[in-house]
């Protein structure tokens, strides 16, 4: 019988030979099987030689030259020789914190941040501002503000290694006003401009953009520390309820780039009507709670270390929180075989457990007949979710293999 490490060892094998296969012509051969050993180190930790020759099939002499060249280009970094086996001592290698560096806008509907993150996920530095309401001119002021602090926080030599900036943004903001509270007119203004090309001259690089709740499961994909199937549906609880999906293995989008946005399912409310998830699951709607009961909501917005919510008003909200998602669930493993469900958002880590188990318990009360119940837990790489998405976009666009797709907002 075959021990958990083998099938797991030839389980890697079989994806490591497939993903270098598909170098199809011998100018590309090179890149591609660069991109193969920096998405196999990410996915699996540091690993030797003869670890990315037996994962991939690759020659020994090709695995040599490859990683001799990411070692030299300062994206990997060699480790302790390990012995005790017949022959020379192996040595893994790992992840250059320093090799690459890129830049993680993430537009929210109450707060901009930008972030600074290394090549091992690593967040350097952050800057960011809140507000009522997002505009387009209040974010290109922020960004040509804080872009040069940011990048002074890396040394001189550093600097020339930023390889990239992804946004992370709600699409179609124009469409939110009633929730966001703010001026038709001003939202609007989101219809015409270019923010991509405007934040693209601000800052001399290049700059992608995708969904925000999107780009927060991508970075559950690239960075995130949990098992993970092939096929899970993922939550971001921030100022509204937003989502992504993953299916074998990669990043769904959609046709749009909006694919997974669960804010519009409906679900049953409190009172038993038919609601949208986002009138239930978002953080907006503990806001208002709070504002309602007389208490101050605005430490919400701030940090997302501490809520000062009444157990009254938290509990109620966790509640119908849990119920509606766990009605969406419902609804969505009807139509896909989801390996997992992951619940992630703004919010202190305590209560993101909190919120996790409520759902859990919602789930199963009820009626699961014909249903694969997926694994419901939380996600791992927490409040930051879509800076470190937002970033992970050109890291992956440079330098791993089929790791997300990106589609530009229009």
């Amino acid at each position: 019988m075959r021990s958990a490490e083998d099938s797991l060892d030839r389980s890697v094998a079989e994806t490591g030979a497939a993903l270098a296969a598909r170098g199809s012509n011998q100018s590309g051969m090179r890149a591609h099987n660069e991109r193969l050993v920096l998405t196999l180190v990410r996915q699996h930790g540091a690993l030797a030689k003869s670890d990315i020759a037996r994962m991939t099939g690759l020659s020994a002499q090709t695995v040599s030259v490859i990683m001799r060249a990411l070692e030299q280009d300062g994206l990997l970094t060699k480790g302790e020789p390990q012995r005790g086996r017949i022959g020379q001592p192996s040595v893994p290698m790992s992840l250059a914190a320093d090799g690459a560096f890129f830049l993680g806008l993430k537009i929210g509907r109450r707060s901009v941040d930008l972030s600074l993150v290394d090549f091992t996920g690593a967040m350097r530095a952050t800057r960011r501002q809140v507000y009522r309401y997002p505009t387009p001119d209040a974010v290109l002021a922020f960004v040509s503000d804080a872009l040069p602090a940011l990048t002074a926080t890396l040394p001189p030599a550093l600097r020339d290694r930023i390889a990239g900036m992804g946004v992370a943004m709600p699409f179609q903001l124009w469409n939110w006003v009633q929730y966001i509270g703010a001026p038709q007119a001003e939202m609007d203004a989101w219809r015409t401009r270019d923010i991509q090309t405007e934040l693209s001259a601000i800052a001399g690089m290049p700059v992608t953009v995708q969904n925000d709740a999107t780009a927060a499961c991508g970075a559950e994909l690239v960075f995130g520390t949990g098992e993970k199937p092939k096929d899970f549906l993922y939550f971001y609880c921030g100022t509204f309820i937003g989502g992504g999906l993953v299916l074998n293995g990669q990043l769904f989008t959609g046709r749009t780039g909006n694919a997974a946005g669960v804010g519009p399912m409906p679900v049953p409310g409190p009172d038993g009507q038919m609601r949208r998830l986002i009138s239930i699951a978002s953080l907006a709607t503990l806001a208002d709670a709070m504002d309602a009961a007389g208490e101050p909501s605005d430490g919400l917005w701030e940090t997302p270390t501490r809520w000062q919510a009444s157990e009254a008003v938290l509990e109620r909200w966790m509640t119908d929180a849990a119920n509606g998602l766990a009605a969406a669930i419902l609804s969505a493993s009807s139509l896909l075989e989801l390996g997992a469900v992951l619940i992630d958002g703004w919010m202190p880590v305590e209560m993101r457990a909190r919120l996790t188990a409520h759902v859990i318990e919602a789930f199963h009360k009820l009626d699961l007949a014909g249903i694969d119940a997926p694994l419901i837990r939380e996600g791992t790489i927490g409040a930051e979710a879509r800076s470190l998405g937002a970033a992970a976009v050109p890291l992956a666009q440079r330098f791993l293999l089929e790791q997300g797709s990106v589609l530009t907002a229009g």
